[in-house]
Order: structure tokens, then sequence, then C-alpha cells
């Protein structure tokens, strides 16, 4: 409970540090605060679909997605099914990567399995819309070796992932 007071804290500090900032270069510099303002609604505007897209899953996620499913499907009872789940939602998941951080972390917090999800991220490499693109540069029996390679070491990572996660080194 500390920690996340002295985090919010840390943040309100910021906050008001980049507005003094701001504030300075404006009484300054007008035309390059007005430029600097412009970047960053610039910018704002265009991560706010991303931005709407990551509440929009964890949304559904609360809402869809009980901790029982989790545990069932993610957690370290689920076996076989867990670590499919894992490969082909990595396989078919778009977009970048950072959108997915938010979303993992809270089926982390329901329960969901380190080593699945180092899985899932491992298994974002496979790109299946590039995959024809691969073969036609690489041919077909160099793109399906690497990608079942890939898949393999999806799961070498996922268990070394939480291998170390429960037997952190120097302990």
């Amino acid at each position: 409970m500390k920690k996340e007071k002295k985090n919010s804290r840390s943040n309100f500090y910021f906050f008001v540090i980049v507005i003094a900032v701001y504030a300075i270069t404006a009484l300054l510099d007008l035309p390059t605060a007005i430029r600097a303002l412009r970047i960053f609604a610039d910018i704002l505007l265009r991560i706010a679909p991303v931005l709407v897209l990551v509440f929009f899953l964890l949304f559904l996620t609360d809402l869809l997605i009980s901790p029982k499913k989790m545990v069932k499907y993610l957690g370290r009872e689920s076996g076989a099914v867990g670590w499919c789940v894992a490969i082909v939602g990595g396989i078919i998941s778009s977009g970048p990567i950072y959108v997915w951080y938010p979303f993992l972390a809270d089926l982390r917090e329901k329960g969901m399995r380190p080593a699945l999800a180092a899985t899932f991220l491992y298994n974002r490499a496979v790109k299946v819309p590039l995959l024809p693109l691969m073969v036609y540069y690489f041919g077909i029996a160099f793109t399906a070796v690497l990608t079942v390679y890939m898949i393999l070491f999806s799961l070498v990572n996922g268990y070394c992932t939480e291998w170390l996660m429960e037997n952190p080194p120097g302990r």
C-alpha cells in the first residue's frame, strides 16, 4: 500500500513538472510551446484508438472471463489446452505488441501461468499473413522448419521463463 501511495505521489510530481516546463517554455518562446503542444496532441490522437482498444479488451476480459475459467484454460492445471491456447493466440494476434502487455498483465493477475504468457509473446513472431512471402523468398521447406522450430522453442522459452520466475538466480 505504501508503494502505491509513493508511486501516485511521484506521478503527480512528474505531471506538475511537465506542466511547469510547458509554462516556462510558453513564457520564453510561445511558438515553440504551441508547436510542442500540437505535436503532443497529434501523438495523443494517434494512440487514442489503441488505448481505447486496450481498455475495451480489459473491460471484456473482466466481463466475460471469470477467474475460474481463467484457471481452467490458462492456469497451473490447464495442461495441453493452455499451451495450445497460448500458441494459437500468439500466432493469430495482431497489432502492436504494447497493446497486448496490459491485456496479458490482467490475465496474469487472474491466474495465467507465466509460461503461457511467454509462449504467447514468443509466438507473435509467427506471422500468418507473411508466410506466403516467406515461402516465396525462402521456399516451403525452410518456412515450415522455421515455423515449427519457433513454435517448439516458444514452449522451451515458456518453461524457462516460468522456472526463472519460480527460482530467481541468487536465491
